[in-house]
């Protein structure tokens, strides 16, 4: 049995080496012929059509409504926080959309994702896009974990939060065509300590939908989002904290975001919007990120040996003293890497 695995071990490094190396040069040059002459002329026309978009009540759900608005789309928009939800739906009329449903849910449970998906074909009567953006953040090391099981919400939301939702829409989409974006992070793909129960969950977010696409094939566009650091409420430091409550900790934001860069929140949404419309398979935001991806996979001890010297060792042995925390604390650094909304504390936190 040994010398049989040991054949096919052989037989299939030798086949996937040729077949790569017959592939990749082709795929290339046909992905660039279409990025220089079909992309820029296959947008898709908003107009007339209903997006879904949940966890749309600040962040880049919130700019995803205006940018879908001013396409002039009509949405249906989801979260928790109603009279926020209200202030971002005015504002979508206001940037051109037709017209705009508000409805407060939480998506993480199955019925209530029903409800949304069903409340949004009664009022539109079909469904084109569903944006699954709804999230939450945390930041501390395991070990400081005093709550664990408090921690099963932040699956809840960021998986079951995309999931449910994807598969009550998936009938209306099939009908009209449509695709399904979803906001997951590039910390799915890079393993960065103090975030072990976001990272997991963001990774079996792009892997369900990567599946998904395998399984949807032409019926369904999918567009996968891994945007990085941008202004919201997470990079103002609102997370689901040690003890299990989701709290604003500016200090403890310091000390995973560090001097990386905050982006724009509405570059982020308007690079989303315009590579699903075009049909984009995955959008990478910052492209700087797109390095780090490939280093995670082909050099992971690389990605471990950055991550502990920047987000955990220190001389003292104080978790909270980082190497990426006494760079931020430079003069002059936060005011460079930080917008100012992200320095100010003020968040939308109540329900």
């Amino acid at each position: 049995m040994d010398c049989v695995d040991s054949l096919i071990a052989f037989v299939m490094h030798a086949f996937v080496a040729l077949l790569l190396l017959v592939y990749l040069p082709l795929s290339l040059v046909l992905k660039l012929l279409r990025w220089a002459f079909l992309r820029p002329f296959s947008a898709e026309d908003m107009r007339g059509k209903v997006v879904l978009i949940t966890g749309a009540s600040s962040g880049i759900g919130e700019q995803l409504a205006y940018q879908y608005a001013k396409r002039g789309a009509s949405m249906a928009l989801v979260a928790r926080r109603t009279n926020a939800l209200q202030a971002v739906a005015d504002n979508a009329r206001k940037n051109g959309a037709p017209d705009v449903l508000v409805i407060t849910a939480d998506v993480s449970s199955s019925d209530e994702s029903k409800r949304v998906v069903e409340q949004t074909i009664a009022r539109f009567g079909q469904l084109d896009h569903l944006v699954a953006n709804a999230g939450v953040w945390s930041t501390c090391l395991l070990e400081e974990v005093t709550n664990i099981t408090a921690f099963n919400q932040l699956m809840d939301v960021n998986f079951w939060g995309s999931v449910y939702p994807t598969y009550y829409a998936i009938p209306y989409l099939k009908k009209s065509r449509g695709k399904i974006i979803v906001n997951a992070s590039v910390a799915g793909r890079i393993p960065t300590a103090r975030m072990t129960f976001y990272n997991a969950s963001k990774a079996a977010v792009i892997m369900f939908f990567e599946t998904l696409r395998s399984e949807l094939g032409r019926e369904v566009g999918i567009t996968i989002a891994t945007p990085g650091y941008v202004a919201s409420e997470i990079t103002k430091g609102k997370a689901l904290q040690s003890n299990g409550e989701v709290a604003v900790n500016p200090e403890n934001r310091d000390i995973q975001v560090g001097p990386l860069p905050i982006g724009s929140t509405e570059d982020c949404a308007k690079i989303i919007v315009d590579g699903a419309c075009k049909g984009d398979r995955t959008i990478t935001w910052p492209s700087w990120y797109k390095p780090f991806e490939m280093v995670a996979c082909l050099a992971p001890e690389l990605v471990d040996a950055f991550s502990q010297a920047f987000y955990t060792s220190n001389a003292r042995g104080d978790s909270s003293e980082t190497l990426g925390k006494k760079i931020l604390n430079m003069k002059g650094i936060k005011k460079l890497v930080y917008p100012n909304s992200v320095r100010s504390i003020g968040t939308k936190m109540e329900e």
